[in-house]
């Protein structure tokens, strides 16, 4: 598999909706997201450069509006930064590589799960059902990759 990079091509490939949110920190509206109910093994990866983020197996349904994970599927993929806009002090989460925005992480996750919530926008995601995973490049996390319940 190719180096995970933001290229030109994946930029012109995204939606007006996945730019605003990867590119320029936008929020998609809660209840709105493809992936919110979404309960298909597999994981979520940067919609411009693929790395991994997120396992089917780490979702959670928060009742927040977005996808809700308890941690990254490799942590070194995603960075926190201090957010103040909006009057507030948040977590933001970007992806490493790709610099996309992704979300925030809040302190209000399941306790026997570590305490976080990863709370996502959709629209800077690409879902990788289990079944395709080795096909494109990720049959690494194949084992962070459980059955749904």
């Amino acid at each position: 598999m190719t180096p995970y990079r933001k290229s030109p091509e994946a930029l012109s490939r995204l939606t007006p909706e996945q730019y605003r949110v990867t590119q320029q920190s936008g929020t998609e509206r809660p209840g709105t997201g493809e992936y919110l109910d979404n309960k298909e093994p597999g994981i979520y990866v940067d919609i411009v450069s693929g790395e991994p983020l997120f396992a089917s197996a780490d979702k959670f349904e928060s009742g927040c509006g977005w996808p809700s994970f308890t941690k990254p599927i490799e942590p070194a993929h995603v960075n926190e930064l201090r957010d103040t806009t909006h009057g507030m002090v948040r977590i933001e989460v970007r992806s490493a590589a790709g610099d996309s925005h992704l979300g925030h992480v809040f302190p209000d996750g399941p306790r026997d799960r570590g305490g976080l919530r990863y709370c996502i926008n959709s629209a800077s995601l690409r879902f990788i059902h289990r079944d395709d995973m080795a096909a494109e490049g990720y049959e690494a996390y194949l084992d962070q990759v459980e059955e749904t319940r």
